[in-house]
């Protein structure tokens, strides 16, 4: 695993946000985190992942902010392996995160910018994870079963498009089965109201990132007519 230097220490930081999040990382896990903190801040300017600079806010904003959905994520698929879609992943957020913490899982990062889905590719050869793979597609055009490759059993956003527009763009790609998972901010009330009658919304949850004073919740959806 190729490990790449912070300019600052932030070992401590995030070993206390994850024992805050009641999470089981393994130290090796803690490294690689780090090492894709270190990549991220190393490459930000030739691939404009962040428009973050400081390290620690990275940590903080994009690092913690991703884990806090790790449990809610292992609750709901019961830990069992599954395939992940992360949709407009940019730099690889939650995904990278997801699937370096979370091994059984197998994650594909999909962007319509061609570089950041290459930082991701990269980012799995350089920290050695298979279970995770960069896309360059629109998710529109991603169709389960294409390939003899299964549907996805989650897909994921994080800030990525309104709630309509994340459902309608990617219900190709799930699983008759499968769940949305989407990541926002503030609960966006107006964007509930503006769901087709074919999403359900089944769970709402609050989340709460160490070190971050704002707001953040968790909404899952399924097809209606699935259980």
């Amino acid at each position: 695993m190729i490990e790449v230097a912070l300019p600052v220490d932030l070992r401590p930081a995030l070993v206390a946000g994850i024992d805050e999040l009641g999470l089981s990382v393994s130290a090796e896990q803690v490294d690689r985190l780090l090492a894709y903190l270190g990549l991220v801040h190393k490459w930000n300017k030739v691939y404009n992942l962040t428009a973050l600079r400081d390290p620690a806010q990275m940590l903080t904003h994009h690092l913690l902010d991703s884990l806090s959905v790790v449990a809610p994520l292992l609750r709901q698929t019961e830990g069992k392996p599954v395939r992940l879609l992360d949709v407009g992943s940019g730099g690889g957020l939650p995904g990278v995160v997801i699937a370096i913490t979370c091994p059984q899982i197998s994650v594909t990062c999909v962007d319509t910018v061609a570089k950041k889905a290459a930082f991701v590719q990269q980012v799995a050869a350089s920290l050695a994870l298979p279970n995770l793979k960069g896309l360059h597609a629109r998710v529109e055009s991603i169709a389960a079963g294409e390939g003899g490759e299964p549907g996805f059993d989650v897909v994921c956003s994080r800030a990525f498009a309104s709630l309509e527009d994340f459902t309608q763009w990617s219900v190709s790609a799930l699983k008759p089965d499968g769940v949305w998972m989407a990541m926002k901010g503030k609960q966006p009330d107006d964007e509930l109201a503006a769901l087709g009658g074919d999403v359900d919304v089944f769970h709402v949850e609050q989340l709460s990132v160490p070190g971050l004073d704002a707001d953040r919740c968790l909404l899952w959806m399924r097809s209606k007519g699935e259980s």
